[in-house]
């Protein structure tokens, strides 16, 4: 089981700050309407790259020893991992191979492309590019940077709890979009330490939803990666 603590949050955010941008909390109007409580919105599309990923990555890469960077890095992506992966290590240096099934969408991999990534197609599953991978962290020593299941990647994502904390600390409930769970496990802690009582609940798309189903079955189980309109959020969650 990975473990982090709220001090690695801290430490991420201090890490990433004059690379990731601090993203707005706006009220919106029409779901506070709807709810008949205020929501906010977490404005994570005006990051840099688009996404929340780019926290994450910029986290793992600076974390790397000389040696690392020196032998590039190379992970598995449904698109916004990718991404931000590739501008991550563009902006240090590094060599970077994001592996990528069939499945996903053409713009994804041309914006992985624009970072100035290599792109391999892999398979039709991310658990099939994982195999590729794999294979390139053996026979040429790069370092695999993962989409969710490590701990500098979750501390990363974690600097969105940070700032969601300072933004509205009277936050009842914080609702959080689940893949692989780097992201809803990295809010958690850190809302959990800064607020006392706030329920942070995740939601997957209903389409090949891998932790859905593992958490259904109580341990990991692969699914099939069926289109859905949240084409970020497919993929597998391994099996260990």
């Amino acid at each position: 089981m990975i473990q982090i603590e709220f001090d690695d949050i801290v430490k991420a955010k201090r890490r990433i700050a004059n690379t990731v941008y601090t993203t707005p909390s706006v009220r919106s109007e029409s779901l506070s309407e709807l709810c008949n409580v205020p929501v906010h919105l977490k404005l994570e599309n005006q990051q840099r790259t688009g996404s929340f990923k780019l926290r994450g990555a910029t986290n793992s890469i600076m974390c790397l020893s000389e040696i690392q960077k020196e032998r590039g890095v190379v992970g598995v992506s449904t698109g916004n991992h990718g991404r931000g992966l590739a501008c991550a290590a563009r902006e240090h240096g590094v060599r970077c191979i994001v592996v990528m099934s069939n499945l996903v969408p053409k713009n994804k991999i041309e914006g992985i492309k624009a970072e100035g990534a290599e792109v391999r197609i892999v398979g039709n599953s991310q658990d099939d590019a994982q195999v590729e991978v794999n294979r390139l962290v053996e026979e040429q020593g790069m370092t695999m940077v993962p989409p969710f299941d490590h701990p500098d990647i979750i501390a990363g994502q974690g600097t969105l709890g940070l700032e969601m904390a300072g933004d509205l600390p009277d936050m009842a409930c914080a609702i959080i979009q689940v893949s692989g769970g780097g992201l809803v496990s990295g809010i958690a802690a850190a809302l959990k330490a800064r607020m006392s009582g706030v329920k942070v609940i995740g939601v997957s798309m209903e389409r090949g939803a891998a932790m859905f189903e593992s958490q259904k079955a109580g341990k990991p189980v692969l699914v099939p990666e069926l289109a859905t309109l949240a084409d970020s959020l497919g993929g597998g969650i391994g099996l260990n």
